[in-house]
């Protein structure tokens, strides 16, 4: 797994709150920086995949584990 410069929890939030706390994460990020997001929306994979490619950040990586979304983006 990626190591992580912050870590985003957004288990227990639907669509589109987990989205909207990416953004506002990533927008205080410095480019080349990496953002773990914590989801257990199941949405939030295709939503957070369309994000990334919407706006030129980097998903490096999505782990599931017991149910919790791990998203690893990469700031441009």
């Amino acid at each position: 797994m990626p190591t992580a410069d912050k870590t985003l929890d957004c288990k227990g939030l639907n669509c589109p709150l987990p989205v909207l706390q990416t953004k506002k994460a990533m927008d205080a990020m410095s480019s080349g920086q990496v953002l773990e997001m914590l989801s257990t929306d199941p949405g939030s994979k295709n939503d957070i995949t369309a994000w990334a490619k919407r706006t030129g950040n980097s998903l490096i990586e999505t782990v599931e584990e017991s149910g919790v979304f791990k998203f690893y983006l990469k700031k441009s």
